[in-house]
């Protein structure tokens, strides 16, 4: 039989993974078709590809998840090859039978092989059969005090959506009733199962790529326990500090694992490592994973061309992978706001600059101009730092992010730089219960943002008084007020400049200024040379200084229409999943009570009372599209008297 040889390759997704997919496929010498949604229609994916077919709509449901029209689409272009990427249809044994019963070749695991992953209930099942160390599953319905705390997970799907950390046993039936929920709307399938919640526990996990003629390669480990909502933030290989016998456990569970369903393709085995180092076997994802540029970087090898190798029946050296080298650590660089609860942002990306050389790597999937929509994932780019140990490989990726130029939205930058300088990231005692204990810290307001301010003062003054430079300057001090992203500090800058290019500030003792232009100002601090790159967009209302966004406000704000006391606002554009259960106008509720839960770029975001009061109104039904700001509900606080 003569093996197929792929000419042009579908990507089934969008963003950054369509990009890096797009990049191997140039390299290998084949064609690429790009499907898009309407809000992508000039997205770097699609400009990326030889060519693009438009999926019509703007919901996932309605484009990137409608299998029929990315095989229909694979078909009109032309394409012999469909890959998956990851996310959306990527773990869908449906889609890839849908791929293959249509002439056209999946870059892809089995579809039986990812059935039987596909429910985290029966892949334990399969797991347990297989000898490979498992969590006892707990019956929620019969969960006593003695259980606490559970972790309650979506069957199907992942991303953790539908996952819930219980503590507190009268919590455990909302907390599953809105599980089953969440895990329906995201997958269609409500089952929810419970296990034991493993304290300071860290996640690892094992990548597996095997061929179909029966070698299975193991690359070594990842530690992805840096977390945030279940969704990983940083990760890196090789996992640090565990015990050779403890990494020669979990390659030979990941390759069981793999044998027990006939794997081949790109795979990840994840285990939760507990305290006792003791390995757990979470869930096997069949595709590829958003940090597999950590082991490529590692084992020199790219992924994604073996999956086509493998996908068009090459074999893999049965000796196994090439030796691992060094050491690689990856941070994903998110459209959001840790502080308030990793709300995403959306707006325009002006620019986007990561210092690379060949030890940093950044796969994007935004370029400049492109724009951040509520309708994905907020991912702008991952950057990936290689060095020969891991001390070094961290300092070069929390270089490289500090040094990046980011205009635009609010990004999770310098909660990244934070994490990875933190002691214990440093000292590789992280779990997944990091953040939880860290996040005040790490998502503090940046020192230097009046300084910034200032800076951006004089760019202006210099791009407003362009004729001669400093003369017939104002006399009086010039006024400037700007609000620092994303913690909304305003600073008033009052500030006169002289004749000879002096200047006098008010609040800035010891700060001369040495040269300003509309794009960088240089002042002396206390003796100490600064200089500020400035850039202004949307005609001077936000400005990037150093690191620092600003947003220029009015000097004399207008007036802003009266909201009813107690509305609650949509804090970003998304919609309406679900209301509480039994919440009415006129009804009590009680401070902290989640009222409604609003999905915005694939996370769920609840909605609670600020206080204890009666609900006077409510807007919000499910499925309405809301827009940041909206008035979602009312609830009028009761009176003093009330509550004596």
């Amino acid at each position: 039989m003569i093996a197929p040889v792929i000419a042009s390759v579908l990507v089934a997704n969008r963003g950054e993974i369509a990009c890096r997919i797009f990049r191997t496929c140039r390299a290998l010498g084949i064609g690429t078709v790009a499907v898009h949604a309407d809000p992508d229609a000039e997205a770097l994916h699609v400009r990326e590809a030889d060519a693009a077919v438009r999926l019509p709509g703007t919901a996932p449901t309605d484009t990137y998840l409608r299998g029929d029209l990315i095989v229909r689409a694979a078909l009109v272009a032309g394409a012999d090859a469909v890959h998956p990427g990851y996310g959306f249809l990527s773990e869908s044994a449906e889609f890839a039978r849908a791929v293959t019963d249509a002439g056209l070749l999946w870059i892809g695991p089995p579809p039986e092989a990812m059935a039987a992953m596909a429910s985290k209930t029966h892949a334990k099942r399969i797991m347990a059969e297989a000898g490979v160390p498992l969590l006892s599953p707990v019956d929620p319905e019969r969960a006593t005090a003695a259980d606490m705390p559970l972790l309650l997970k979506a069957a199907a799907g992942g991303g953790g959506r539908g996952m819930r950390v219980v503590r507190d046993l009268a919590a455990l039936h909302g907390e599953l009733a809105s599980a089953r929920a969440e895990a329906a709307a995201a997958f269609g399938d409500g089952e929810v199962f419970a296990e034991p919640y493993v304290e300071g526990g860290r996640h690892v996990e094992v990548q597996v790529l095997a061929d179909a003629h029966g070698t299975v390669w193991t690359l070594g480990t990842r530690d992805c326990s840096l977390q945030r909502r279940h969704q990983k933030v940083i990760e890196e290989a090789p996992a640090p500090a565990l015990p050779d016998a403890l990494r020669a456990e979990l390659a030979a569970a990941a390759e069981a694992a793999a044998r027990a369903v006939g794997y081949v393709s790109a795979g990840t085995v994840e285990f939760l490592v507990g305290r006792d180092g003791r390995p757990y076997f979470l869930e096997m994802n069949t595709r590829l994973q958003v940090e597999h540029p950590v082991t490529e970087r590692v084992y020199g090898v790219d992924l994604v061309a073996l999956q086509i190798r493998v996908a068009e029946g090459g074999r893999l050296d049965p000796e196994g992978p090439p030796e691992p080298r060094g050491h690689a650590v990856e941070a994903r660089l998110y459209a959001e706001d840790p502080a308030r609860g990793w709300q995403p942002r959306t707006g325009t990306v002006h620019r986007l600059r990561v210092p690379a050389d060949g030890a940093v790597r950044t796969d994007a999937g935004i370029t400049d101009g492109g724009t951040v929509t509520p309708h994905y994932d907020p991912l702008l780019a991952k950057v990936i730092a290689w060095a020969p140990t891991r001390p070094e490989a961290v300092r070069l990726l929390a270089a490289a992010l500090e040094r990046a130029e980011i205009h635009g939205p609010v990004t999770n930058r310098d909660l990244l730089v934070r994490s990875l300088r933190h002691p214990e990231f440093a000292a590789a005692r992280m779990d997944t219960g990091f953040y939880d204990r860290h996040l005040p810290g790490l998502t503090a307001p940046r020192e230097g943002a009046r300084l910034a301010a200032l800076a951006a003062a004089l760019a202006d003054a210099q791009g407003r008084h362009r004729f001669g430079a400093w003369r017939n300057l104002p006399s009086q001090p010039q006024v400037k007020r700007y609000r620092s992203e994303p913690d909304g500090t305003e600073h008033e800058i009052r500030y006169r400049l002289t004749r000879d290019g002096g200047l006098t500030a008010e609040g800035f003792d010891g700060v001369r200024l040495l040269h300003a232009e509309p794009v960088c100002v240089v002042l002396e601090v206390d003796g100490v040379r600064r200089r500020f790159a400035v850039a202004a967009y949307a005609n001077g209302t936000l400005v990037h200084v150093g690191g620092h966004t600003l947003t220029a406000l009015p000097r004399f704000p207008e007036p802003v229409a009266p909201r009813e006391s107690g509305s609650l606002l949509a804090p970003m554009p998304g919609t309406v999943v679900r209301v509480a259960e039994g919440l009415a106008v006129g009804g009590a509720v009680e401070a902290g009570r989640t009222l409604l839960w609003l999905e915005a770029m694939k996370m769920e975001h609840r909605i609670t009372a600020p206080a204890s009061g009666t609900l006077t109104a409510l807007h919000a039904v499910p499925g309405r599209q809301v827009e940041v700001g909206e008035v979602l509900a009312v609830v009028t606080e009761k009176t003093e008297k009330e509550v004596r």
